[in-house]
């Protein structure tokens, strides 16, 4: 059986980082290109991030940078969250993967329209790189199988108290994109409040004594040190420890580890107090045809599962290579 064709959009970020060891330690997908956005922190260290993490781990891929700030507004980064340089305190070695000669936004319509299969998206963070893609260069969307998004929440937010941070960045191009008629997966707040890990297996990752596990500890850790606003404290671990973006690609590789249903989402885009809020009609009271698939559940113990493997799998390839 073929590889699905992806295309990842990230700005990592800690969590983007986990989703990259994930896709480039599977079997199932062929990833053809990478494009960084700006969101968790600017284009020029994302894009850097992305260069210096996939050439650590021994990834072979084009990495194309993206659009600097969003489509109306003026980017907001969470450096508070992933740290200044996004990967908390970890260094990884100079970069050996080159920025790509093509503009991110080229570089996916050529990837697209070259590929003899559908191409699904697996984006992220701020979804400016697709809507520019979609307003650009609809042709495309034939040829897109689907977008699956990080980001959005059907009930409270984690930048204003009915927003999400990757749409709250960009509300203009989630809209752009949830109303492109391309078919959504969104794995918004409801489903990645649920995909986290427990303190004892965090600590079966240290255990793996490689030295990207032992990287992969202290990133995970750092990230719960900034959620807590306190010191290590075990005893909450496993309550705030959660894996956003991973849960975009582990639905393109596992999706039968996922519950969803398809609802009609739009975004706000003005709202004083909601702006970057995806309304999902849960009641379906719009009269509008569904355009997103919303996920709200996933089998945890599979999920961790799956991610354990691929760290395992990639800290073994660093180490003999």
């Amino acid at each position: 059986m073929s590889k699905m064709p992806v295309i990842i959009d990230t700005d990592p970020g800690i969590d983007d980082a986990m989703m990259l060891t994930l896709a480039f330690a599977s079997e199932a997908i062929d990833v053809r290109l990478v494009t960084t956005c700006s969101g968790n922190i600017s284009q020029d260290k994302t894009n850097y991030n992305a260069r210096t993490f996939l050439s650590y781990i021994g990834a072979d891929v084009e990495i194309a940078r993206g659009l600097e700030h969003p489509i109306f507004r003026e980017l907001e980064v969470a450096e508070d969250v992933h740290g200044e340089s996004g990967f908390a305190n970890v260094v990884f070695p100079e970069p050996t993967l080159p920025v790509s000669e093509r503009p991110a936004i080229f570089a996916m319509l050529k990837t697209i329209m070259a590929s003899e299969e559908k191409v699904t998206i697996v984006a992220t963070g701020p979804l400016t790189n697709v809507a520019a893609l979609l307003l650009a260069h609809p042709e495309v969307k034939p040829k897109i199988k689907c977008v699956s998004w990080m980001g959005g929440a059907a009930v409270g937010g984690n930048m204003s108290p009915t927003a999400e941070f990757n749409a709250y960045v960009d509300p203009h191009a989630a809209e752009i994109v949830l109303r492109s008629g391309v078919p959504i997966v969104m794995s918004g707040l409801d489903v990645t409040h649920k995909a986290y890990v427990t303190l004892e297996e965090a600590h079966l990752i240290l255990d793996m004594g490689t030295d990207f596990s032992d990287k992969v500890y202290q990133m995970l850790t750092f990230y719960l040190n900034v959620a807590e606003q306190t010191p290590f404290n075990e005893d909450h671990f496993a309550e705030v420890l959660r894996f956003h973006d991973l849960c975009a690609m582990m639905y393109v590789i596992k999706p039968e580890l996922f519950m969803g249903q398809d609802y009609y989402v739009q975004v706000e885009l003005e709202g004083r107090l909601t702006a970057g809020t995806t309304v999902v009609d849960y009641a379906r009271r719009s009269g509008k045809t569904p355009n997103v698939h919303v996920l709200h559940g996933v089998d945890r113990e599979g999920f961790v599962s799956e991610f354990m493997n691929a760290i395992e799998f990639v800290g073994e390839r660093i180490r003999v290579n």
